[in-house]
């Protein structure tokens, strides 16, 4: 019973992060929004995404002394923030955690500005 109630209390305490593999076809409807945003269509991004994460959430790469994270691997050089690197400009103001979870929501609205200040060769 003892064992039973530290799990418990554990997996309240320590909720795991929802992370996801998705099918390309699952991408595809969840990031309609991305279609033609700055001129990239959305097989482009859907390409993408496959070369730089194989459609897995929790890839984290390590790449030229920074770490990228999710689906869009977002570095934590620029554009988001962890503890392995303090001075990260952090653009767009979010912590890197938050891209290796199954909501891609956070992740789309990053991907748009990296996209922006960057251009697909970001990728």
């Amino acid at each position: 019973m003892m064992s039973f109630v530290s799990l418990l209390l554990v997996s309240i305490l320590f909720p795991a992060i929802q992370a996801k593999q998705f099918t390309k076809c699952e991408l595809s409807q969840v990031l309609k929004d991305m279609d033609g945003f700055g001129g990239i269509a959305l097989p482009e991004w859907i390409c993408t995404i496959f070369h730089t994460s194989g459609y897995d959430t929790q890839t984290i790469v390590n790449n030229n002394g920074g770490t990228d994270y999710g689906l869009f691997q977002i570095s934590n050089k620029f554009w988001c923030k962890d503890d392995q690197n303090l001075q990260s400009r952090n653009i767009c103001d979010i912590s890197c955690d938050k891209f290796l979870d199954d909501d891609l929501t956070d992740d789309m609205i990053c991907a748009k500005k990296i996209l922006d200040k960057e251009g697909i060769d970001y990728w």
